[in-house]
């Protein structure tokens, strides 16, 4: 088959970093899908050379443990730019690695990021006329997870 070669690889441009507060997590427990847990952010911030600002109290992050080991995130934020403009940014991931290394991230020991996978894909939502190219962005980022909450490197995938 033949592709083109603007199909042929993916170019990125940094959007931000940002970093989440959040709570102990909120177990559930053993559901018919997985081991269901949910935390509960509290707060943070995102700086970027086009955007940056707080994340705001009342996202969450639900998290279902599969079998196989790994971590689906599911989470759901509210932002406010510097600016005084408001987003929201959802994202599924996935986090995996070595049973040790989940281990002691669960424990909040802090591990080299390069020591697992963690990987979301952010979407964005505002009525925003500043921020509006944001509609239509799709982003990819890396995550490492600290004892107080996760550090994502975000991009604008182009």
């Amino acid at each position: 088959m033949t592709v083109p070669e603007a199909l042929k690889s993916i170019s990125i441009r940094p959007l931000f970093v940002m970093n989440l507060l959040v709570k102990p997590m909120l177990v559930i427990g053993e559901t018919p899908g997985g081991f269901r847990r949910i935390g509960v952010v509290t707060g943070g911030a995102f700086e970027g050379d086009r955007l940056s600002g707080q994340v705001l109290d009342g996202g969450s992050d639900w998290q279902l443990l599969r079998r196989d080991g790994s971590t689906l995130l599911d989470v759901r934020l509210s932002l406010k730019t510097n600016d005084e403009e408001l987003l929201t940014l959802s994202y599924r991931g996935i986090r995996h690695g070595p049973a040790d290394v989940l281990k002691n991230i669960d424990q909040g020991i802090e591990v080299d990021p390069s020591h697992y996978y963690f990987r979301i894909n952010p979407l964005f939502e505002t009525a925003s006329r500043k921020y509006d190219w944001l509609n239509r962005v799709i982003a990819v980022g890396t995550g490492h997870r600290t004892s107080g909450g996760p550090i994502y490197s975000i991009f604008e995938v182009l």
